[in-house]
């Protein structure tokens, strides 16, 4: 570690460097790392990295000019408490030169979303949005919902608020516009129209009961529709079933008017009237006692594609536009911007993050204050909106914060616990075994952090819970112990229930004993002498107690949904293995055997079991296997 009279270089070549100062723990120590990387700073815009003593980012900020930006944070006097807190602990820095502040943005929004640091606004909510998308990579384009990573070739439409809202556009689109969504292998496969052809969600292009060009246009239909021409497409179908009654062909007419249908059903679910607005994002911020609650609708081609509401982390002793500020730039990490962002308020920056998004984008951005007309009327329903998020939130919080003091009571904690984590076991007789583990704290279930641990121990007998709950935790912990040995990582429980009663309390119990672990509170929580018919689960704890809880206790309804979550989840995830190990074959175990020639085996032996028993000159006969292959796969069941 170099000492603030000699600071490390700064290397032109990567645009970086790294200067570490004193592990004195106090505010003089934090500035005069601060000051020591002042001494080489360039005045160029850029990113900054404050790390502490073990090298976790603090925070992370940008600046159009670094060293005059910098050197805010060593005017001590000026800075708010929160900042004082962090400069306290910081120990070095790291920087990053940009060629201009909008990249400098772009750059910092990344290194948040990777580093998560504790003095930053953080999104809570950065899992990836739901879109559309119509492929074109196919004679007969598949429509479908897409999330992650935009490599498919085709157009994408969204982002749309929720899997439901989605879900309900993608049922709705089908029955207006009968394109398929089966995939490629599914399509290439079918000899008749399947069921969704019979409620005529599809136009059965597999089969061709539909010719390239009819189904052409009703992808250029649906193309129309999403980019907000909605009217021209009414029109048309409109015309169409109009023709046809004439014709009396009364069978197409009442198909077209089932997709007329559609097309009102999609239109009256637009609760929020954004005709004329086109393509827009809107967002407005309400706080209250704190906490702040950011409301965002997504309006594409005048259609609203649903709302969500945001609540950022660490907003406190923040003001509200840097937060909205920060909020931005994070949720446009991945989610492509629209031409216009509408906003509840003037940002200091938004002309540069205006021009950081179009940047990125390759369009123009432009961020606005609507003042009247229809816009106007949108943000302020916005508005509306986040004020009674807020309110819910709150009162939520209010609710869960006064069940985790009845909790910390309830088990002896000296204060309310922040993170809880629940296990159970799933198998059936001993198969596909599995383990689970979920997490829960203030703010409800961290559903990113739920665990599954296969079973892997030869020893543990089939069906053995104990064992099995040994197993989880002798892995759970020893990794815990491993990676945070001094529990400032905030990945160590203040409570584990386990679902279970005596007998697995104690597996667990002993399993912490062995690794020296003496200090986490561990609950068995057990169905009663009914079996939880009445609502009354025995509580198991490791002085030997039980009790149970009155019916009707909020209390014992909140530990209930902890116990049923981490059902929840055990099942869905002992379903998914089961099904995999269902459609597995006994020559995945043979290494070097790909798809094409373990298809080839089975279908000249017809079985894994046939294949496995076969002699080396069968197995050479066998059409697509060569002779090394077959070699190979006689080896592998017989040279043991």
């Amino acid at each position: 570690m170099s000492t603030p009279n000699a600071p490390d270089r700064f290397n032109e070549e990567k645009n970086t460097f790294t200067v570490r100062g004193t592990d004195a723990p106090d505010l003089a120590a934090g500035v005069a790392a601060i000051r020591n990387v002042l001494k080489t700073l360039p005045i160029r815009s850029g990113v900054y990295r404050m790390l502490d003593a073990k090298g976790d980012v603090l925070y992370v900020g940008k600046a159009r000019a670094l060293k005059n930006r910098v050197a805010n944070y060593v005017q001590v006097d000026r800075l708010s408490k929160r900042l004082q807190r962090m400069v306290a602990q910081t120990r070095s820095m790291t920087i990053v030169t940009t060629n201009n502040e909008a990249e400098a943005l772009l750059l910092e929004a990344q290194l948040i979303k990777r580093y998560r640091p504790a003095y930053n606004v953080l999104l809570r909510d950065d899992k990836s949005f739901p879109f559309i998308l119509l492929r074109a990579d196919h004679d007969f384009p598949r429509i479908q919902k897409h999330r992650g990573a935009r490599r498919s070739k085709g157009d994408y439409y969204g982002p749309f608020a929720s899997a439901g809202s989605v879900n309900n556009t993608l049922n709705a689109l089908q029955k207006l516009f009968l394109l398929r969504s089966c995939t490629d292998g599914f399509f290439k496969t079918r000899d008749r129209p399947c069921l969704l052809y019979q409620i005529k969600r599809c136009s059965a292009p597999c089969v061709g009961r539909i010719e390239p060009a009819g189904y052409a246009e009703l992808v250029s239909d649906a193309k129309q529709f999403l980019a907000g021409k909605s009217t021209g497409v009414q029109a048309k179908l409109g015309a169409q079933m109009q023709a046809a009654a004439e014709a009396m062909d009364f069978e197409l007419a009442a198909l077209l008017r089932d997709r007329l249908r559609a097309l009102t059903f999609i239109q009256g679910t637009q609760a929020i009237n954004a005709e004329g607005v086109g393509d827009a994002d809107v967002f407005a911020l309400a706080c209250r006692d704190g906490t702040m609650g950011i409301q965002a609708f997504f309006i594409r081609g005048g259609q609203n594609w649903g709302h969500r509401s945001f609540f950022p982390a660490h907003t406190n002793d923040v003001p509200e536009d840097e937060v909205l500020m920060s909020f931005l730039t994070q949720f446009y990490e991945e989610v492509p911007p629209p031409r216009t962002i509408l906003l509840d308020r003037e940002l200091d920056e938004g002309a540069l993050l205006g021009d950081a998004l179009a940047e990125r984008a390759g369009y123009k951005v432009a961020l606005s204050v609507p003042q009247r007309g229809d816009r106007r009327r949108l943000m302020e329903q916005a508005q509306r909106n986040a004020v009674e998020a807020l309110e819910r939130r709150l009162a939520e919080s209010t609710t869960q914060a006064r069940l985790l003091r009845e909790v910390a009571e309830l088990f002896d904690l000296p204060e309310p616990p922040d993170r809880i984590e629940v296990y159970d076991n799933s198998h059936i007789q001993g198969t596909n075994a599995l383990g689970a583990m979920i997490v829960a704290g203030p703010e409800g279930f961290r559903k990113g952090q739920y665990r599954k641990f296969n079973i892997k121990n030869k020893d543990t007998a089939p069906g053995d819970d104990f064992g099995m709950m040994r197993e989880v935790f002798a892995r759970r912990f020893a990794r815990a112990q491993a990676e945070d040995p001094d529990r400032d990582g905030g990945e160590w429980p203040d409570l584990v229930l386990i679902d279970g009663g005596r007998g697995q309390l104690n597996a667990a119990k002993a399993v912490l004993e062995d690794l020296g672990i003496e200090d986490v509170c561990l609950v068995g929580i057990a169905k009663g002498p009914h079996h939880g018919r009445d609502g009354r689960e025995v509580f198991h704890m490791l002085d030997g107690r039980e009790f149970q809880l009155p019916v009707n206790a909020p209390v014992l309804f909140y530990l209930q949904r902890l116990r049923d979550e981490v059902h929840r989840f055990a099942i869905g995830a002992h379903r998914d293995k089961r099904a995999k190990a269902i459609g597995a074959s006994p020559l995945d175990e043979v290494p070097g055997i790909g798809p094409a020639r373990k298809k080839a085996l089975l279908m000249h032996f017809g079985t894994g079991r046939a294949v496995r028993n076969a002699s080396l000159q069968d197995l050479q006969q066998a059409p697509g296997v060569s002779s090394a292959v077959a070699q190979q796969v006689y080896d592998f069941y017989h040279a043991r």
